[in-house]
C-alpha cells in the first residue's frame, strides 16, 4: 500500500486548503456554533466549488473519486477546525441514487447542488437506537393512502430538511431482517411535530425529536423494495464509519497542532512549557496516535476501493479512532489548561464536538459486537 498523495489528490487538498481559509475562518464558526446556526454560506461555498458532491457518479452531477481520497478531504476539514460532522454528501445521498425512484432522486440532487441536504434520518427511536429490531414505527396502508405513525429522537436535521428517510416495522412479518421498509416522507405534512432536543456539540446542526401522527404518504414514496429496509440500511454502514474516523482524525490534527504551537508560547516557571518532559510525553503520544489513526482510515480506505471486505476493519477503525481522537483532544485541552475549556479556544469545541463519535453511527460496544463475533470466526 501506498499512500503517497497524488498530483492530483495534491491539487485538491490544496484548492480546498485554500477554500477552507476563505469561506470558513474560525471567527465564521464560532459565531455559528456560539448562534446555533448552520454555516449555510460555507455549505453553499463546497457545493458550488465541486466538494458537495464529491464521490457522487457524473451522471447526477458529482465527481467520482476513491475512498481514499473522500478520507482525505474530510481529514483535511476537520484539520482545519470546519464543522466536518457536516460533510458527507456523496454518503448521505446515495441509499437514495441507489434505492430511490426519479422523483426523490431529482429533489435530492437538487438540493444536494445549492449545498443543502434533502432529507434526515428517521432510524433512531426512544427504545430503539443499537437495537434497531426494536423499532416499533409503523406504516398502515388505508383506501389507497399509507399512513405512517410513530416516534424518532435523535434526528439530525429535521428542522431544515423537506423529507426524511423513514424506517418502518412491519408486525406481521416474523423474520426481522424482512420487516423493515423505508418511506419518503415530507416534513411539512400534517401529524409531524418537531421538537428540537439540547445537547452539548454539534450546534450547527439541530437534533430533534419527530413524532408522526398519522402521516399520510403515497405508495410512491416508498425507498427500494418493501421489507429491504434494513438491508438498505446497512449497505452505507461500512463506509460512513470510515468517514467518522477520518473526521476524528481531522479533529484530533487540529488540536493536536495548538497544543504544540502554545506549548512552544506559553511560559511557566521561567521556560517554555513544551521544555518539561510531562508535556512532551502527552504531545509524543498525541502523535503516535495520530499516526496510528491515519494508518488505519486510509488502510481501511484502501481496502473498500481493493474490494476487499471491510466489515471488521470499518468496526474496529472507528472504535479506534473514536477513542483515540478524543484523548488526543482531551490532551491538547490539558496543555491549554484554563484557555481551552473556554470558548475563546476552538478546542473547546472540538472537544465538545468529537465525543459523540463513539455514539453516533454504531456504539463503541456495536462496534465491538460486529468485530468480535468476525474475529471468533476467523479462529474457529
Amino acid at each position: 500500500m501506498d499512500f503517497k498523495k497524488t498530483e492530483e489528490q495534491e491539487l485538491l487538498l490544496e484548492s480546498l486548503r485554500e477554500l477552507l481559509e476563505r469561506e470558513c475562518p474560525e471567527s465564521y464558526v464560532k459565531e455559528c456554533d456560539a448562534k446555533h446556526e448552520y454555516p449555510e454560506k460555507f455549505m453553499r461555498a463546497l457545493a458550488e466549488n465541486g466538494f458537495g458532491l464529491l464521490g457522487v457518479p457524473e451522471e447526477y452531477g458529482g465527481t467520482e473519486v476513491d475512498n481514499v481520497t473522500l478520507m482525505m478531504v474530510a481529514e483535511e476539514m476537520g484539520k482545519s477546525g470546519a464543522p466536518v460532522y457536516l460533510y458527507g454528501t456523496a454518503l448521505s445521498v446515495d441509499d437514495i441514487l441507489t434505492f430511490g425512484n426519479e422523483e426523490q432522486k431529482k429533489a435530492t440532487m437538487e438540493y444536494a447542488k445549492e449545498g443543502k441536504m434533502a432529507f434526515c434520518l428517521g432510524f433512531s427511536e426512544p427504545q430503539a437506537g443499537s437495537d434497531t429490531n426494536a423499532i416499533a414505527t409503523t406504516a398502515t396502508r388505508k383506501n389507497g393512502k399509507v399512513y405512517i405513525n410513530g416516534h424518532k429522537t435523535f434526528t439530525s436535521f429535521a428542522k431544515t430538511t423537506p423529507y426524511m428517510l423513514c424506517m418502518t416495522r412491519d408486525f406481521d412479518v416474523s423474520e426481522p431482517s424482512k420487516a423493515f421498509s423505508m418511506w419518503w416522507v415530507p416534513m411539512n405534512a400534517p401529524g409531524v411535530k418537531i421538537e428540537v432536543l439540547d445537547k452539548i456539540g454539534w450546534n450547527m446542526s439541530a437534533t430533534s425529536e419527530v413524532y408522526l401522527d398519522n402521516v399520510e404518504i403515497e405508495e410512491k414514496d416508498l425507498v427500494g423494495k418493501e421489507g429491504h429496509g434494513f438491508i438498505q440500511l446497512m449497505k452505507n454502514f461500512e463506509i460512513e464509519r470510515t468517514l467518522m474516523a477520518a473526521m476524528a482524525l481531522g479533529q484530533a490534527e487540529c488540536a493536536f497542532e495548538d497544543a504544540v504551537k502554545y506549548a512552544n508560547q506559553r511560559i511557566a516557571f521561567g521556560q517554555k512549557i513544551g521544555k518539561f518532559q510531562m508535556i512532551q510525553q502527552k504531545i509524543v503520544d498525541m502523535n503516535i496516535k495520530i499516526e496510528n489513526m491515519r494508518n488505519y482510515v486510509y488502510k481501511t480506505a484502501w481496502e473498500k476501493d481493493n474490494n476487499i471486505s471491510i466489515q471488521l476493519s470499518s468496526a474496529m477503525c472507528k472504535r479506534y479512532c473514536a477513542q483515540a481522537s478524543f484523548e488526543v483532544i482531551d490532551d491538547a485541552l490539558q496543555i491549554l489548561g484554563g484557555l481551552g475549556y473556554t470558548t475563546d479556544h476552538r478546542v473547546s469545541r472540538l472537544w465538545r464536538d468529537n465525543r459523540v463519535g463513539r455514539i453516533g453511527g454504531g456504539t463503541d460496544e456495536i462496534m465491538v459486537h460486529i468485530a468480535g463475533r468476525g474475529i471468533l470466526k476467523q479462529y474457529k
